[in-house]
């Protein structure tokens, strides 16, 4: 099938040379962007799913009297099954192939969202939760390798701005859609109602998706066009990659580090920010809130602003690997702001700076993914993003015991805002720290060989 189409793909026409990649035919076909479209869904379920507990936690304090400390340890839960989720769906993916394992991951999320409902304790929460992040785990293993295997490098990060805007549209869906359940129902129906949208996605996903070698639907000229940075179409599976052999090289240290230093940053974006606007500007967390829904907003742009900016430097001809860093620095400079937040007069201020650094978050999210897929084989993609994920997963899920214990302390000697002032500080220079590593680790790269 591979021989076939790349035989097809030599009829339609393309040229290649050693220094221009190949260009596309006026009309290449554009199914790839139905598989980023899919991709984009799944994320959106993906972030509405995890967002519920942080929109009803005050209702959930009140309802089991959870401390911080409480609140945190369930965090940590969930974010450890999610860093072991990772390197097991990583690993897994890689094995089975896209299709299969992305529909075992988003069934396993979907079931545990739902089981939310029915639990009666913090202890039911916990586990729950640990479910939950096992199975949403799966999610940007499989979607990077499906980035990869339909998209050329020229294209890759603006296809991952716009999926991992899904990040950012679940954040903004689920402060409208839960407060609404809420009232409307109850709180044991927000999470039935969020975790059941994962089965309406997976039907599409089943009869929409497959490699490219084996769709019916890709032309020759697209095909052409995704195999256009010369490397071989990526196979069903590979077998099985060990994690020694992957820890050996530097291409996974900067994705395992790129992440341990910045995804904490996003997990509190992610499950403080309400209870922040909450504890400090009295923001009722009972209704839609128009401003939780602009700070994730704005990270919708600042994911595919992030993706089209490094996608752009490329086709202006810069090196890809210059054109992501070029790309993660500006972003370390569009967070610092964020330690400004604790001097924010009202609560539209802090809106504002605080949406400036969650959409930069974004654009780091989108650049850091794909230089996984620019610099390591397309087989090792999902099992690299596993590995790197899971490490970012461990850090978030130590951040929150950190967090938890640092408003609690500072919410007994009545002043919790300067506890989250620590907190925005950190967040502040965290990237400048993850740029300077990043920047170490690539100064000497070589093509990798598995």
């Amino acid at each position: 099938m591979e021989n076939s189409k790349s035989l097809k793909f030599q009829a339609a026409g393309a040229t290649t040379s050693p220094t221009n990649p190949i260009t596309p035919e006026p009309k290449t076909g554009n199914y790839r962007w139905v598989v980023c479209a899919l991709l984009f869904f799944a994320t959106t379920i993906n972030y509405i799913d995890r967002q519920v507990i942080g929109l009803l936690k005050p209702t959930l304090e009140n309802e089991f009297n959870w401390t911080e400390t409480d609140y945190g340890n369930i965090v940590m839960v969930f974010a450890s099954s999610y860093a072991l989720g990772y390197i097991i769906f990583g690993n897994f993916i890689d094995r089975i192939g896209t299709k299969l394992g992305y529909t075992i991951s988003i069934i396993i999320w979907s079931v545990a969202a739902m089981l939310h409902a029915l639990v009666k304790s913090t202890l039911g929460f916990s586990i729950v939760r640990g479910l939950l992040g096992l199975g949403e785990a799966g999610n940007f293993p499989a979607a990077v390798k499906a980035v990869a295997e339909w998209f050329p490098k020229k294209e890759r990060a603006l296809a991952t701005g716009i999926f991992n805007s899904g990040t950012s549209i679940g954040a903004v869906a689920a402060p409208i859609l839960v407060p609404w359940i809420l009232g409307a129902y109850g709180w044991q129906e927000a999470f039935l109602i969020t975790g059941a949208i994962g089965f309406i996605w997976l039907l599409f996903w089943w009869f929409l998706y497959e490699i490219p070698s084996r769709h019916k639907k890709i032309t020759p000229p697209e095909f052409a066009y995704i195999h256009s940075d010369n490397e071989p179409p990526a196979p069903e599976n590979t077998g099985k990659l060990k994690w020694s052999r992957l820890l050996q090289i530097r291409q996974t240290w900067v994705f395992i580090l790129g992440k341990v230093l910045t995804d904490p940053v996003w997990w509190f974006f992610l499950f403080w920010l309400p209870s922040y606007f909450a504890t400090t500007f009295n923001l009722d967390l009972k209704k839609p809130s128009l401003h939780l829904a602009i700070v994730y907003t704005a990270t919708t742009f600042g994911s595919i602003g992030g993706g089209y900016l490094s996608s752009y430097l490329i086709k202006r001809g810069w090196p890809v690997l210059k054109a992501r860093k070029a790309t993660l620095l500006c972003v370390a400079f569009a967070v610092l702001p964020i330690i400004l937040a604790q001097y924010a007069p009202n609560i539209w201020v802090a809106v504002g700076i605080i949406s400036l650094a969650a959409a930069a978050h974004q654009a780091w999210s989108a650049n850091i993914f794909t230089i996984v897929s620019d610099i390591v084989p397309k087989k090792a993609v999902s099992s690299v993003v596993g590995v790197g994920g899971m490490a970012g997963s461990i850090a978030s899920a130590l951040f929150p015991l950190l967090v938890g214990s640092l408003l609690d302390s500072y919410k007994a000697a009545g002043n919790i805002g300067a506890g989250y002032n620590i907190l925005f500080i950190i967040c502040g220079f965290a990237y400048f720290v993850a740029w300077f590593v990043i920047h170490l680790l690539t100064a000497r790269m070589k093509p990798v060989d598995l």
